[in-house]
């Protein structure tokens, strides 16, 4: 490709199609495993392997069409995580389930304004910045290997096969959970004098996929998490509840868990994603005014002689396209507030609109910081949710007041959360959009071109996801929804944001315990400091807090999965070509999470078209001690074959 002009075609139909039909498996999986976990996977290295080994097959062609179309589909599977908010909606009772124009309007609205904030940042936190951008780097390494004539077709077709494997393994394996012959979870609680706790490793290959791609640091963090909750806070907490010597172990350990230790997470999430804003602000100044200080540049000299390496979309229309979007946002959010502010209606929409772009150009920059430093996947996007639930809620509290109970304050809730996702939006997308712009810089990419892709991707997203969302409202429903069952989801995240944005307008807010986890919060701060300078791996605060808030059945697995993917990076080592070894693995773990995440979409549309909870299982509650033994049996078995299988085929 010469400097100034493409050669080769880049932005083509072929590439956004493709970029699309891999959406509609990555954006169901991640929508899926963020409720079912509260985590997302990074869709840009399997998509680019899925559409390496499509396109090869096509002379024409070429690894910038590629890098479309894990641009496309990387921005459509991270939209997904607009579900740790929106089920909050239903959570509270205010949506029954899942309006699809409403839906698609704060999913995409937001994630366009994602887009366009993070277009003026690519110079200042990509092209003219240290930093290493992981999963970028990752990606455009991907898909030079792809574009390596013969061996690099060899290994996209490795890669594709790994994914096809994983898959297949943690599909069957939930295939046989939901027949009731194996168990997905082995609870055990018990007593240990006047104090209860328990122990309930989860079985699900979602997240030991989960927990390979997201490093071991990560998962020793969410690890010690695990151990403060249910090694200190749960016994401590129990053995003082009135009346707890005559509850049953279980009962006593969920109530201490649900009503207190999970807020003491929250405080901690809380303080540690403030914490990682503050420490990034002087940075991100900097970039800012570097970024400002090139446009003037530019303006100066001749646009036309830039290479089209440097070429954005222009930063008027940015301008006009964000000013545009402020338009239906403030039709959807007078819709959603309703009469619930009577003679200031106005003056609430104009300082939503003003909180809208201003919190929203902060969050872009601050998560394309992030997402630099250590990888889109590993960025604390829900510590912004929480944040944005308390900005929005405060912000309403001070211009509207509290509700009169939980049913006056319902709709202000409500409003809060609506705004609280579109700043959400603006958070994940402008998280990805600068990953996908440094790979495209390192492979030579149209910046201008991939935004214009970003922006298809995030339509697509919000095409997809509302469907998906309902789908899995009907089949499973959201823990603490109005007649949720057994098999809810816990949609963890959607579930703090929405209490917190009730505490703070409903004034009940357990305080006392989220001052302790502030408290618990500014230790591991502290704590993970003092590992980083000391060279050792070290613990981010808020994945331990994630730790702490989250279920056991959906963390523990997550730990083993960290653990089980250094060992194989450690034995990569020794292999003849590493790099394509560990890339092997990622796929592989990949393959784990959509494979399950996807059965799960289709159980969930079984579960609402026959009415029945448990529509395909064979056996009845009397078998679970054999499902229970024998699932773990054949769930270690079936993860070494894979990660052994992935040793072989990677020679």
């Amino acid at each position: 490709m010469d400097s100034r002009g493409a050669a080769l075609p880049e932005l083509t139909v072929r590439g956004v199609a493709l970029g699309g039909l891999i959406t509609l498996l990555f954006t169901a999986a991640n929508v899926y495993l963020g409720l079912r976990v509260g985590l997302t996977f990074a869709t840009s290295i399997p998509a680019a392997v899925i559409s390496m080994a499509v396109l090869r097959w096509f002379a024409s062609s070429n690894i910038l069409e590629n890098n479309i179309v894990q641009t496309v589909a990387s921005a459509a599977g991270t939209l997904a995580a607009i579900c740790f908010v929106l089920p909050g909606l239903v959570m509270i009772g205010w949506w029954q389930g899942f309006p699809y124009w409403t839906t698609a309007l704060v999913t995409f609205l937001g994630g366009a304004l994602g887009v366009l904030f993070s277009i003026p940042l690519r110079r200042a936190l990509v092209t003219d910045s240290p930093l290493p951008f992981p999963e970028g780097v990752a990606a455009a390494e991907v898909l030079k290997v792809g574009e390596a004539s013969r061996q690099g077709a060899e290994e996209s077709g490795k890669g594709l096969m790994a994914i096809v494997s994983g898959s297949l393994v943690s599909s069957g394996f939930a295939l046989l959970a939901a027949m009731r012959i194996t168990a997905a979870d082995a609870a055990a609680f018990f007593r240990i004098g006047p104090s209860v706790t328990g122990f309930n490793p989860g079985f699900q290959f979602a997240l030991l996929g989960a927990g390979h791609l997201v490093g071991l640091s990560v998962g020793l963090a969410m690890g010690l998490g695990l151990l403060i909750a249910w090694a200190v806070a749960v016994p401590l907490l129990s053995a003082a509840v009135p009346g707890g010597a005559g509850m049953e172990a279980e009962a006593l350990a969920t109530d201490v868990w649900v009503n207190q230790v999970r807020f003491l997470g929250a405080g901690v999430i809380g303080v540690a994603a403030v914490w990682t804003l503050l420490s990034i602000i002087g940075p991100i100044l900097r970039g800012l005014a570097g970024a400002l200080a090139a446009s003037r540049a530019r303006r100066a000299g001749q646009g036309a002689s830039l290479a089209l390496t440097e070429r954005d979309m222009p930063i008027g229309l940015v301008a006009l396209g964000t000013l545009a979007a402020m338009v239906p946002i403030a039709w959807l959010l007078l819709a959603e507030l309703g009469g619930a502010a009577p003679g200031r209606t106005g003056l609430v929409i104009a300082l939503s609109l003003l909180f809208i772009l201003v919190a929203g150009a902060f969050i872009a920059a601050v998560c394309g910081y992030m997402a630099g430093l250590i990888g889109a996947s590993n960025s604390p996007v829900s510590g912004i949710g929480i944040l944005s639930a308390i900005g929005s809620a405060l912000l309403l509290l001070f211009v509207v007041g509290a509700g009169e109970g939980a049913e006056g304050s319902r709709p202000l809730v409500a409003y809060a959360l609506i705004v609280t996702g579109i700043v959400f939006g603006v958070a994940t997308i402008s998280n990805d959009n600068l990953q996908d712009l440094k790979t495209g810089q390192l492979v030579g990419a149209t910046p201008w071109r991939q935004q214009v892709a970003l922006l298809f991707g995030v339509l697509f997203g919000a095409a997809i996801i509302p469907p998906v969302l309902d789908l899995l409202n009907q089949g499973y429903g959201f823990a603490g929804a109005p007649g949720a069952g057994p098999d809810a989801l816990p949609a963890p995240q959607a579930a703090l944001i929405s209490a917190i944005a009730q505490g703070v307008l409903g004034g009940d807010l357990d305080w006392r315990m989220i001052g302790y986890g502030v408290l618990l919060g500014i230790g591991l701060i502290v704590l993970d400091a003092g590992l980083g300078r000391a060279g050792k791996t070290r613990l981010p605060p808020l994945a331990t807090g994630i730790g702490i808030y989250l279920p056991m059945s959906t963390t523990l697995m997550v730990v083993v999965g960290a653990v089980a993917g250094w060992v194989f990076d450690r034995r990569a080592e020794r292999a003849r070509d590493p790099e394509a070894r560990r890339r092997l693995g990622v796929l592989a773990a990949t393959g784990l999470i959509v494979g399950e995440s996807l059965f799960g979409v289709l159980l969930a549309g079984i579960v609402v078209a026959t009415g029945n909870a448990a529509p395909l299982a064979l056996v009845g509650e009397g078998f679970r001690p054999f499902a229970v033994g024998g699932g773990a049996i054949l769930f270690a078995l079936l993860a070494l074959w894979l990660y052994r299988r992935s040793e072989r085929v990677a020679g």
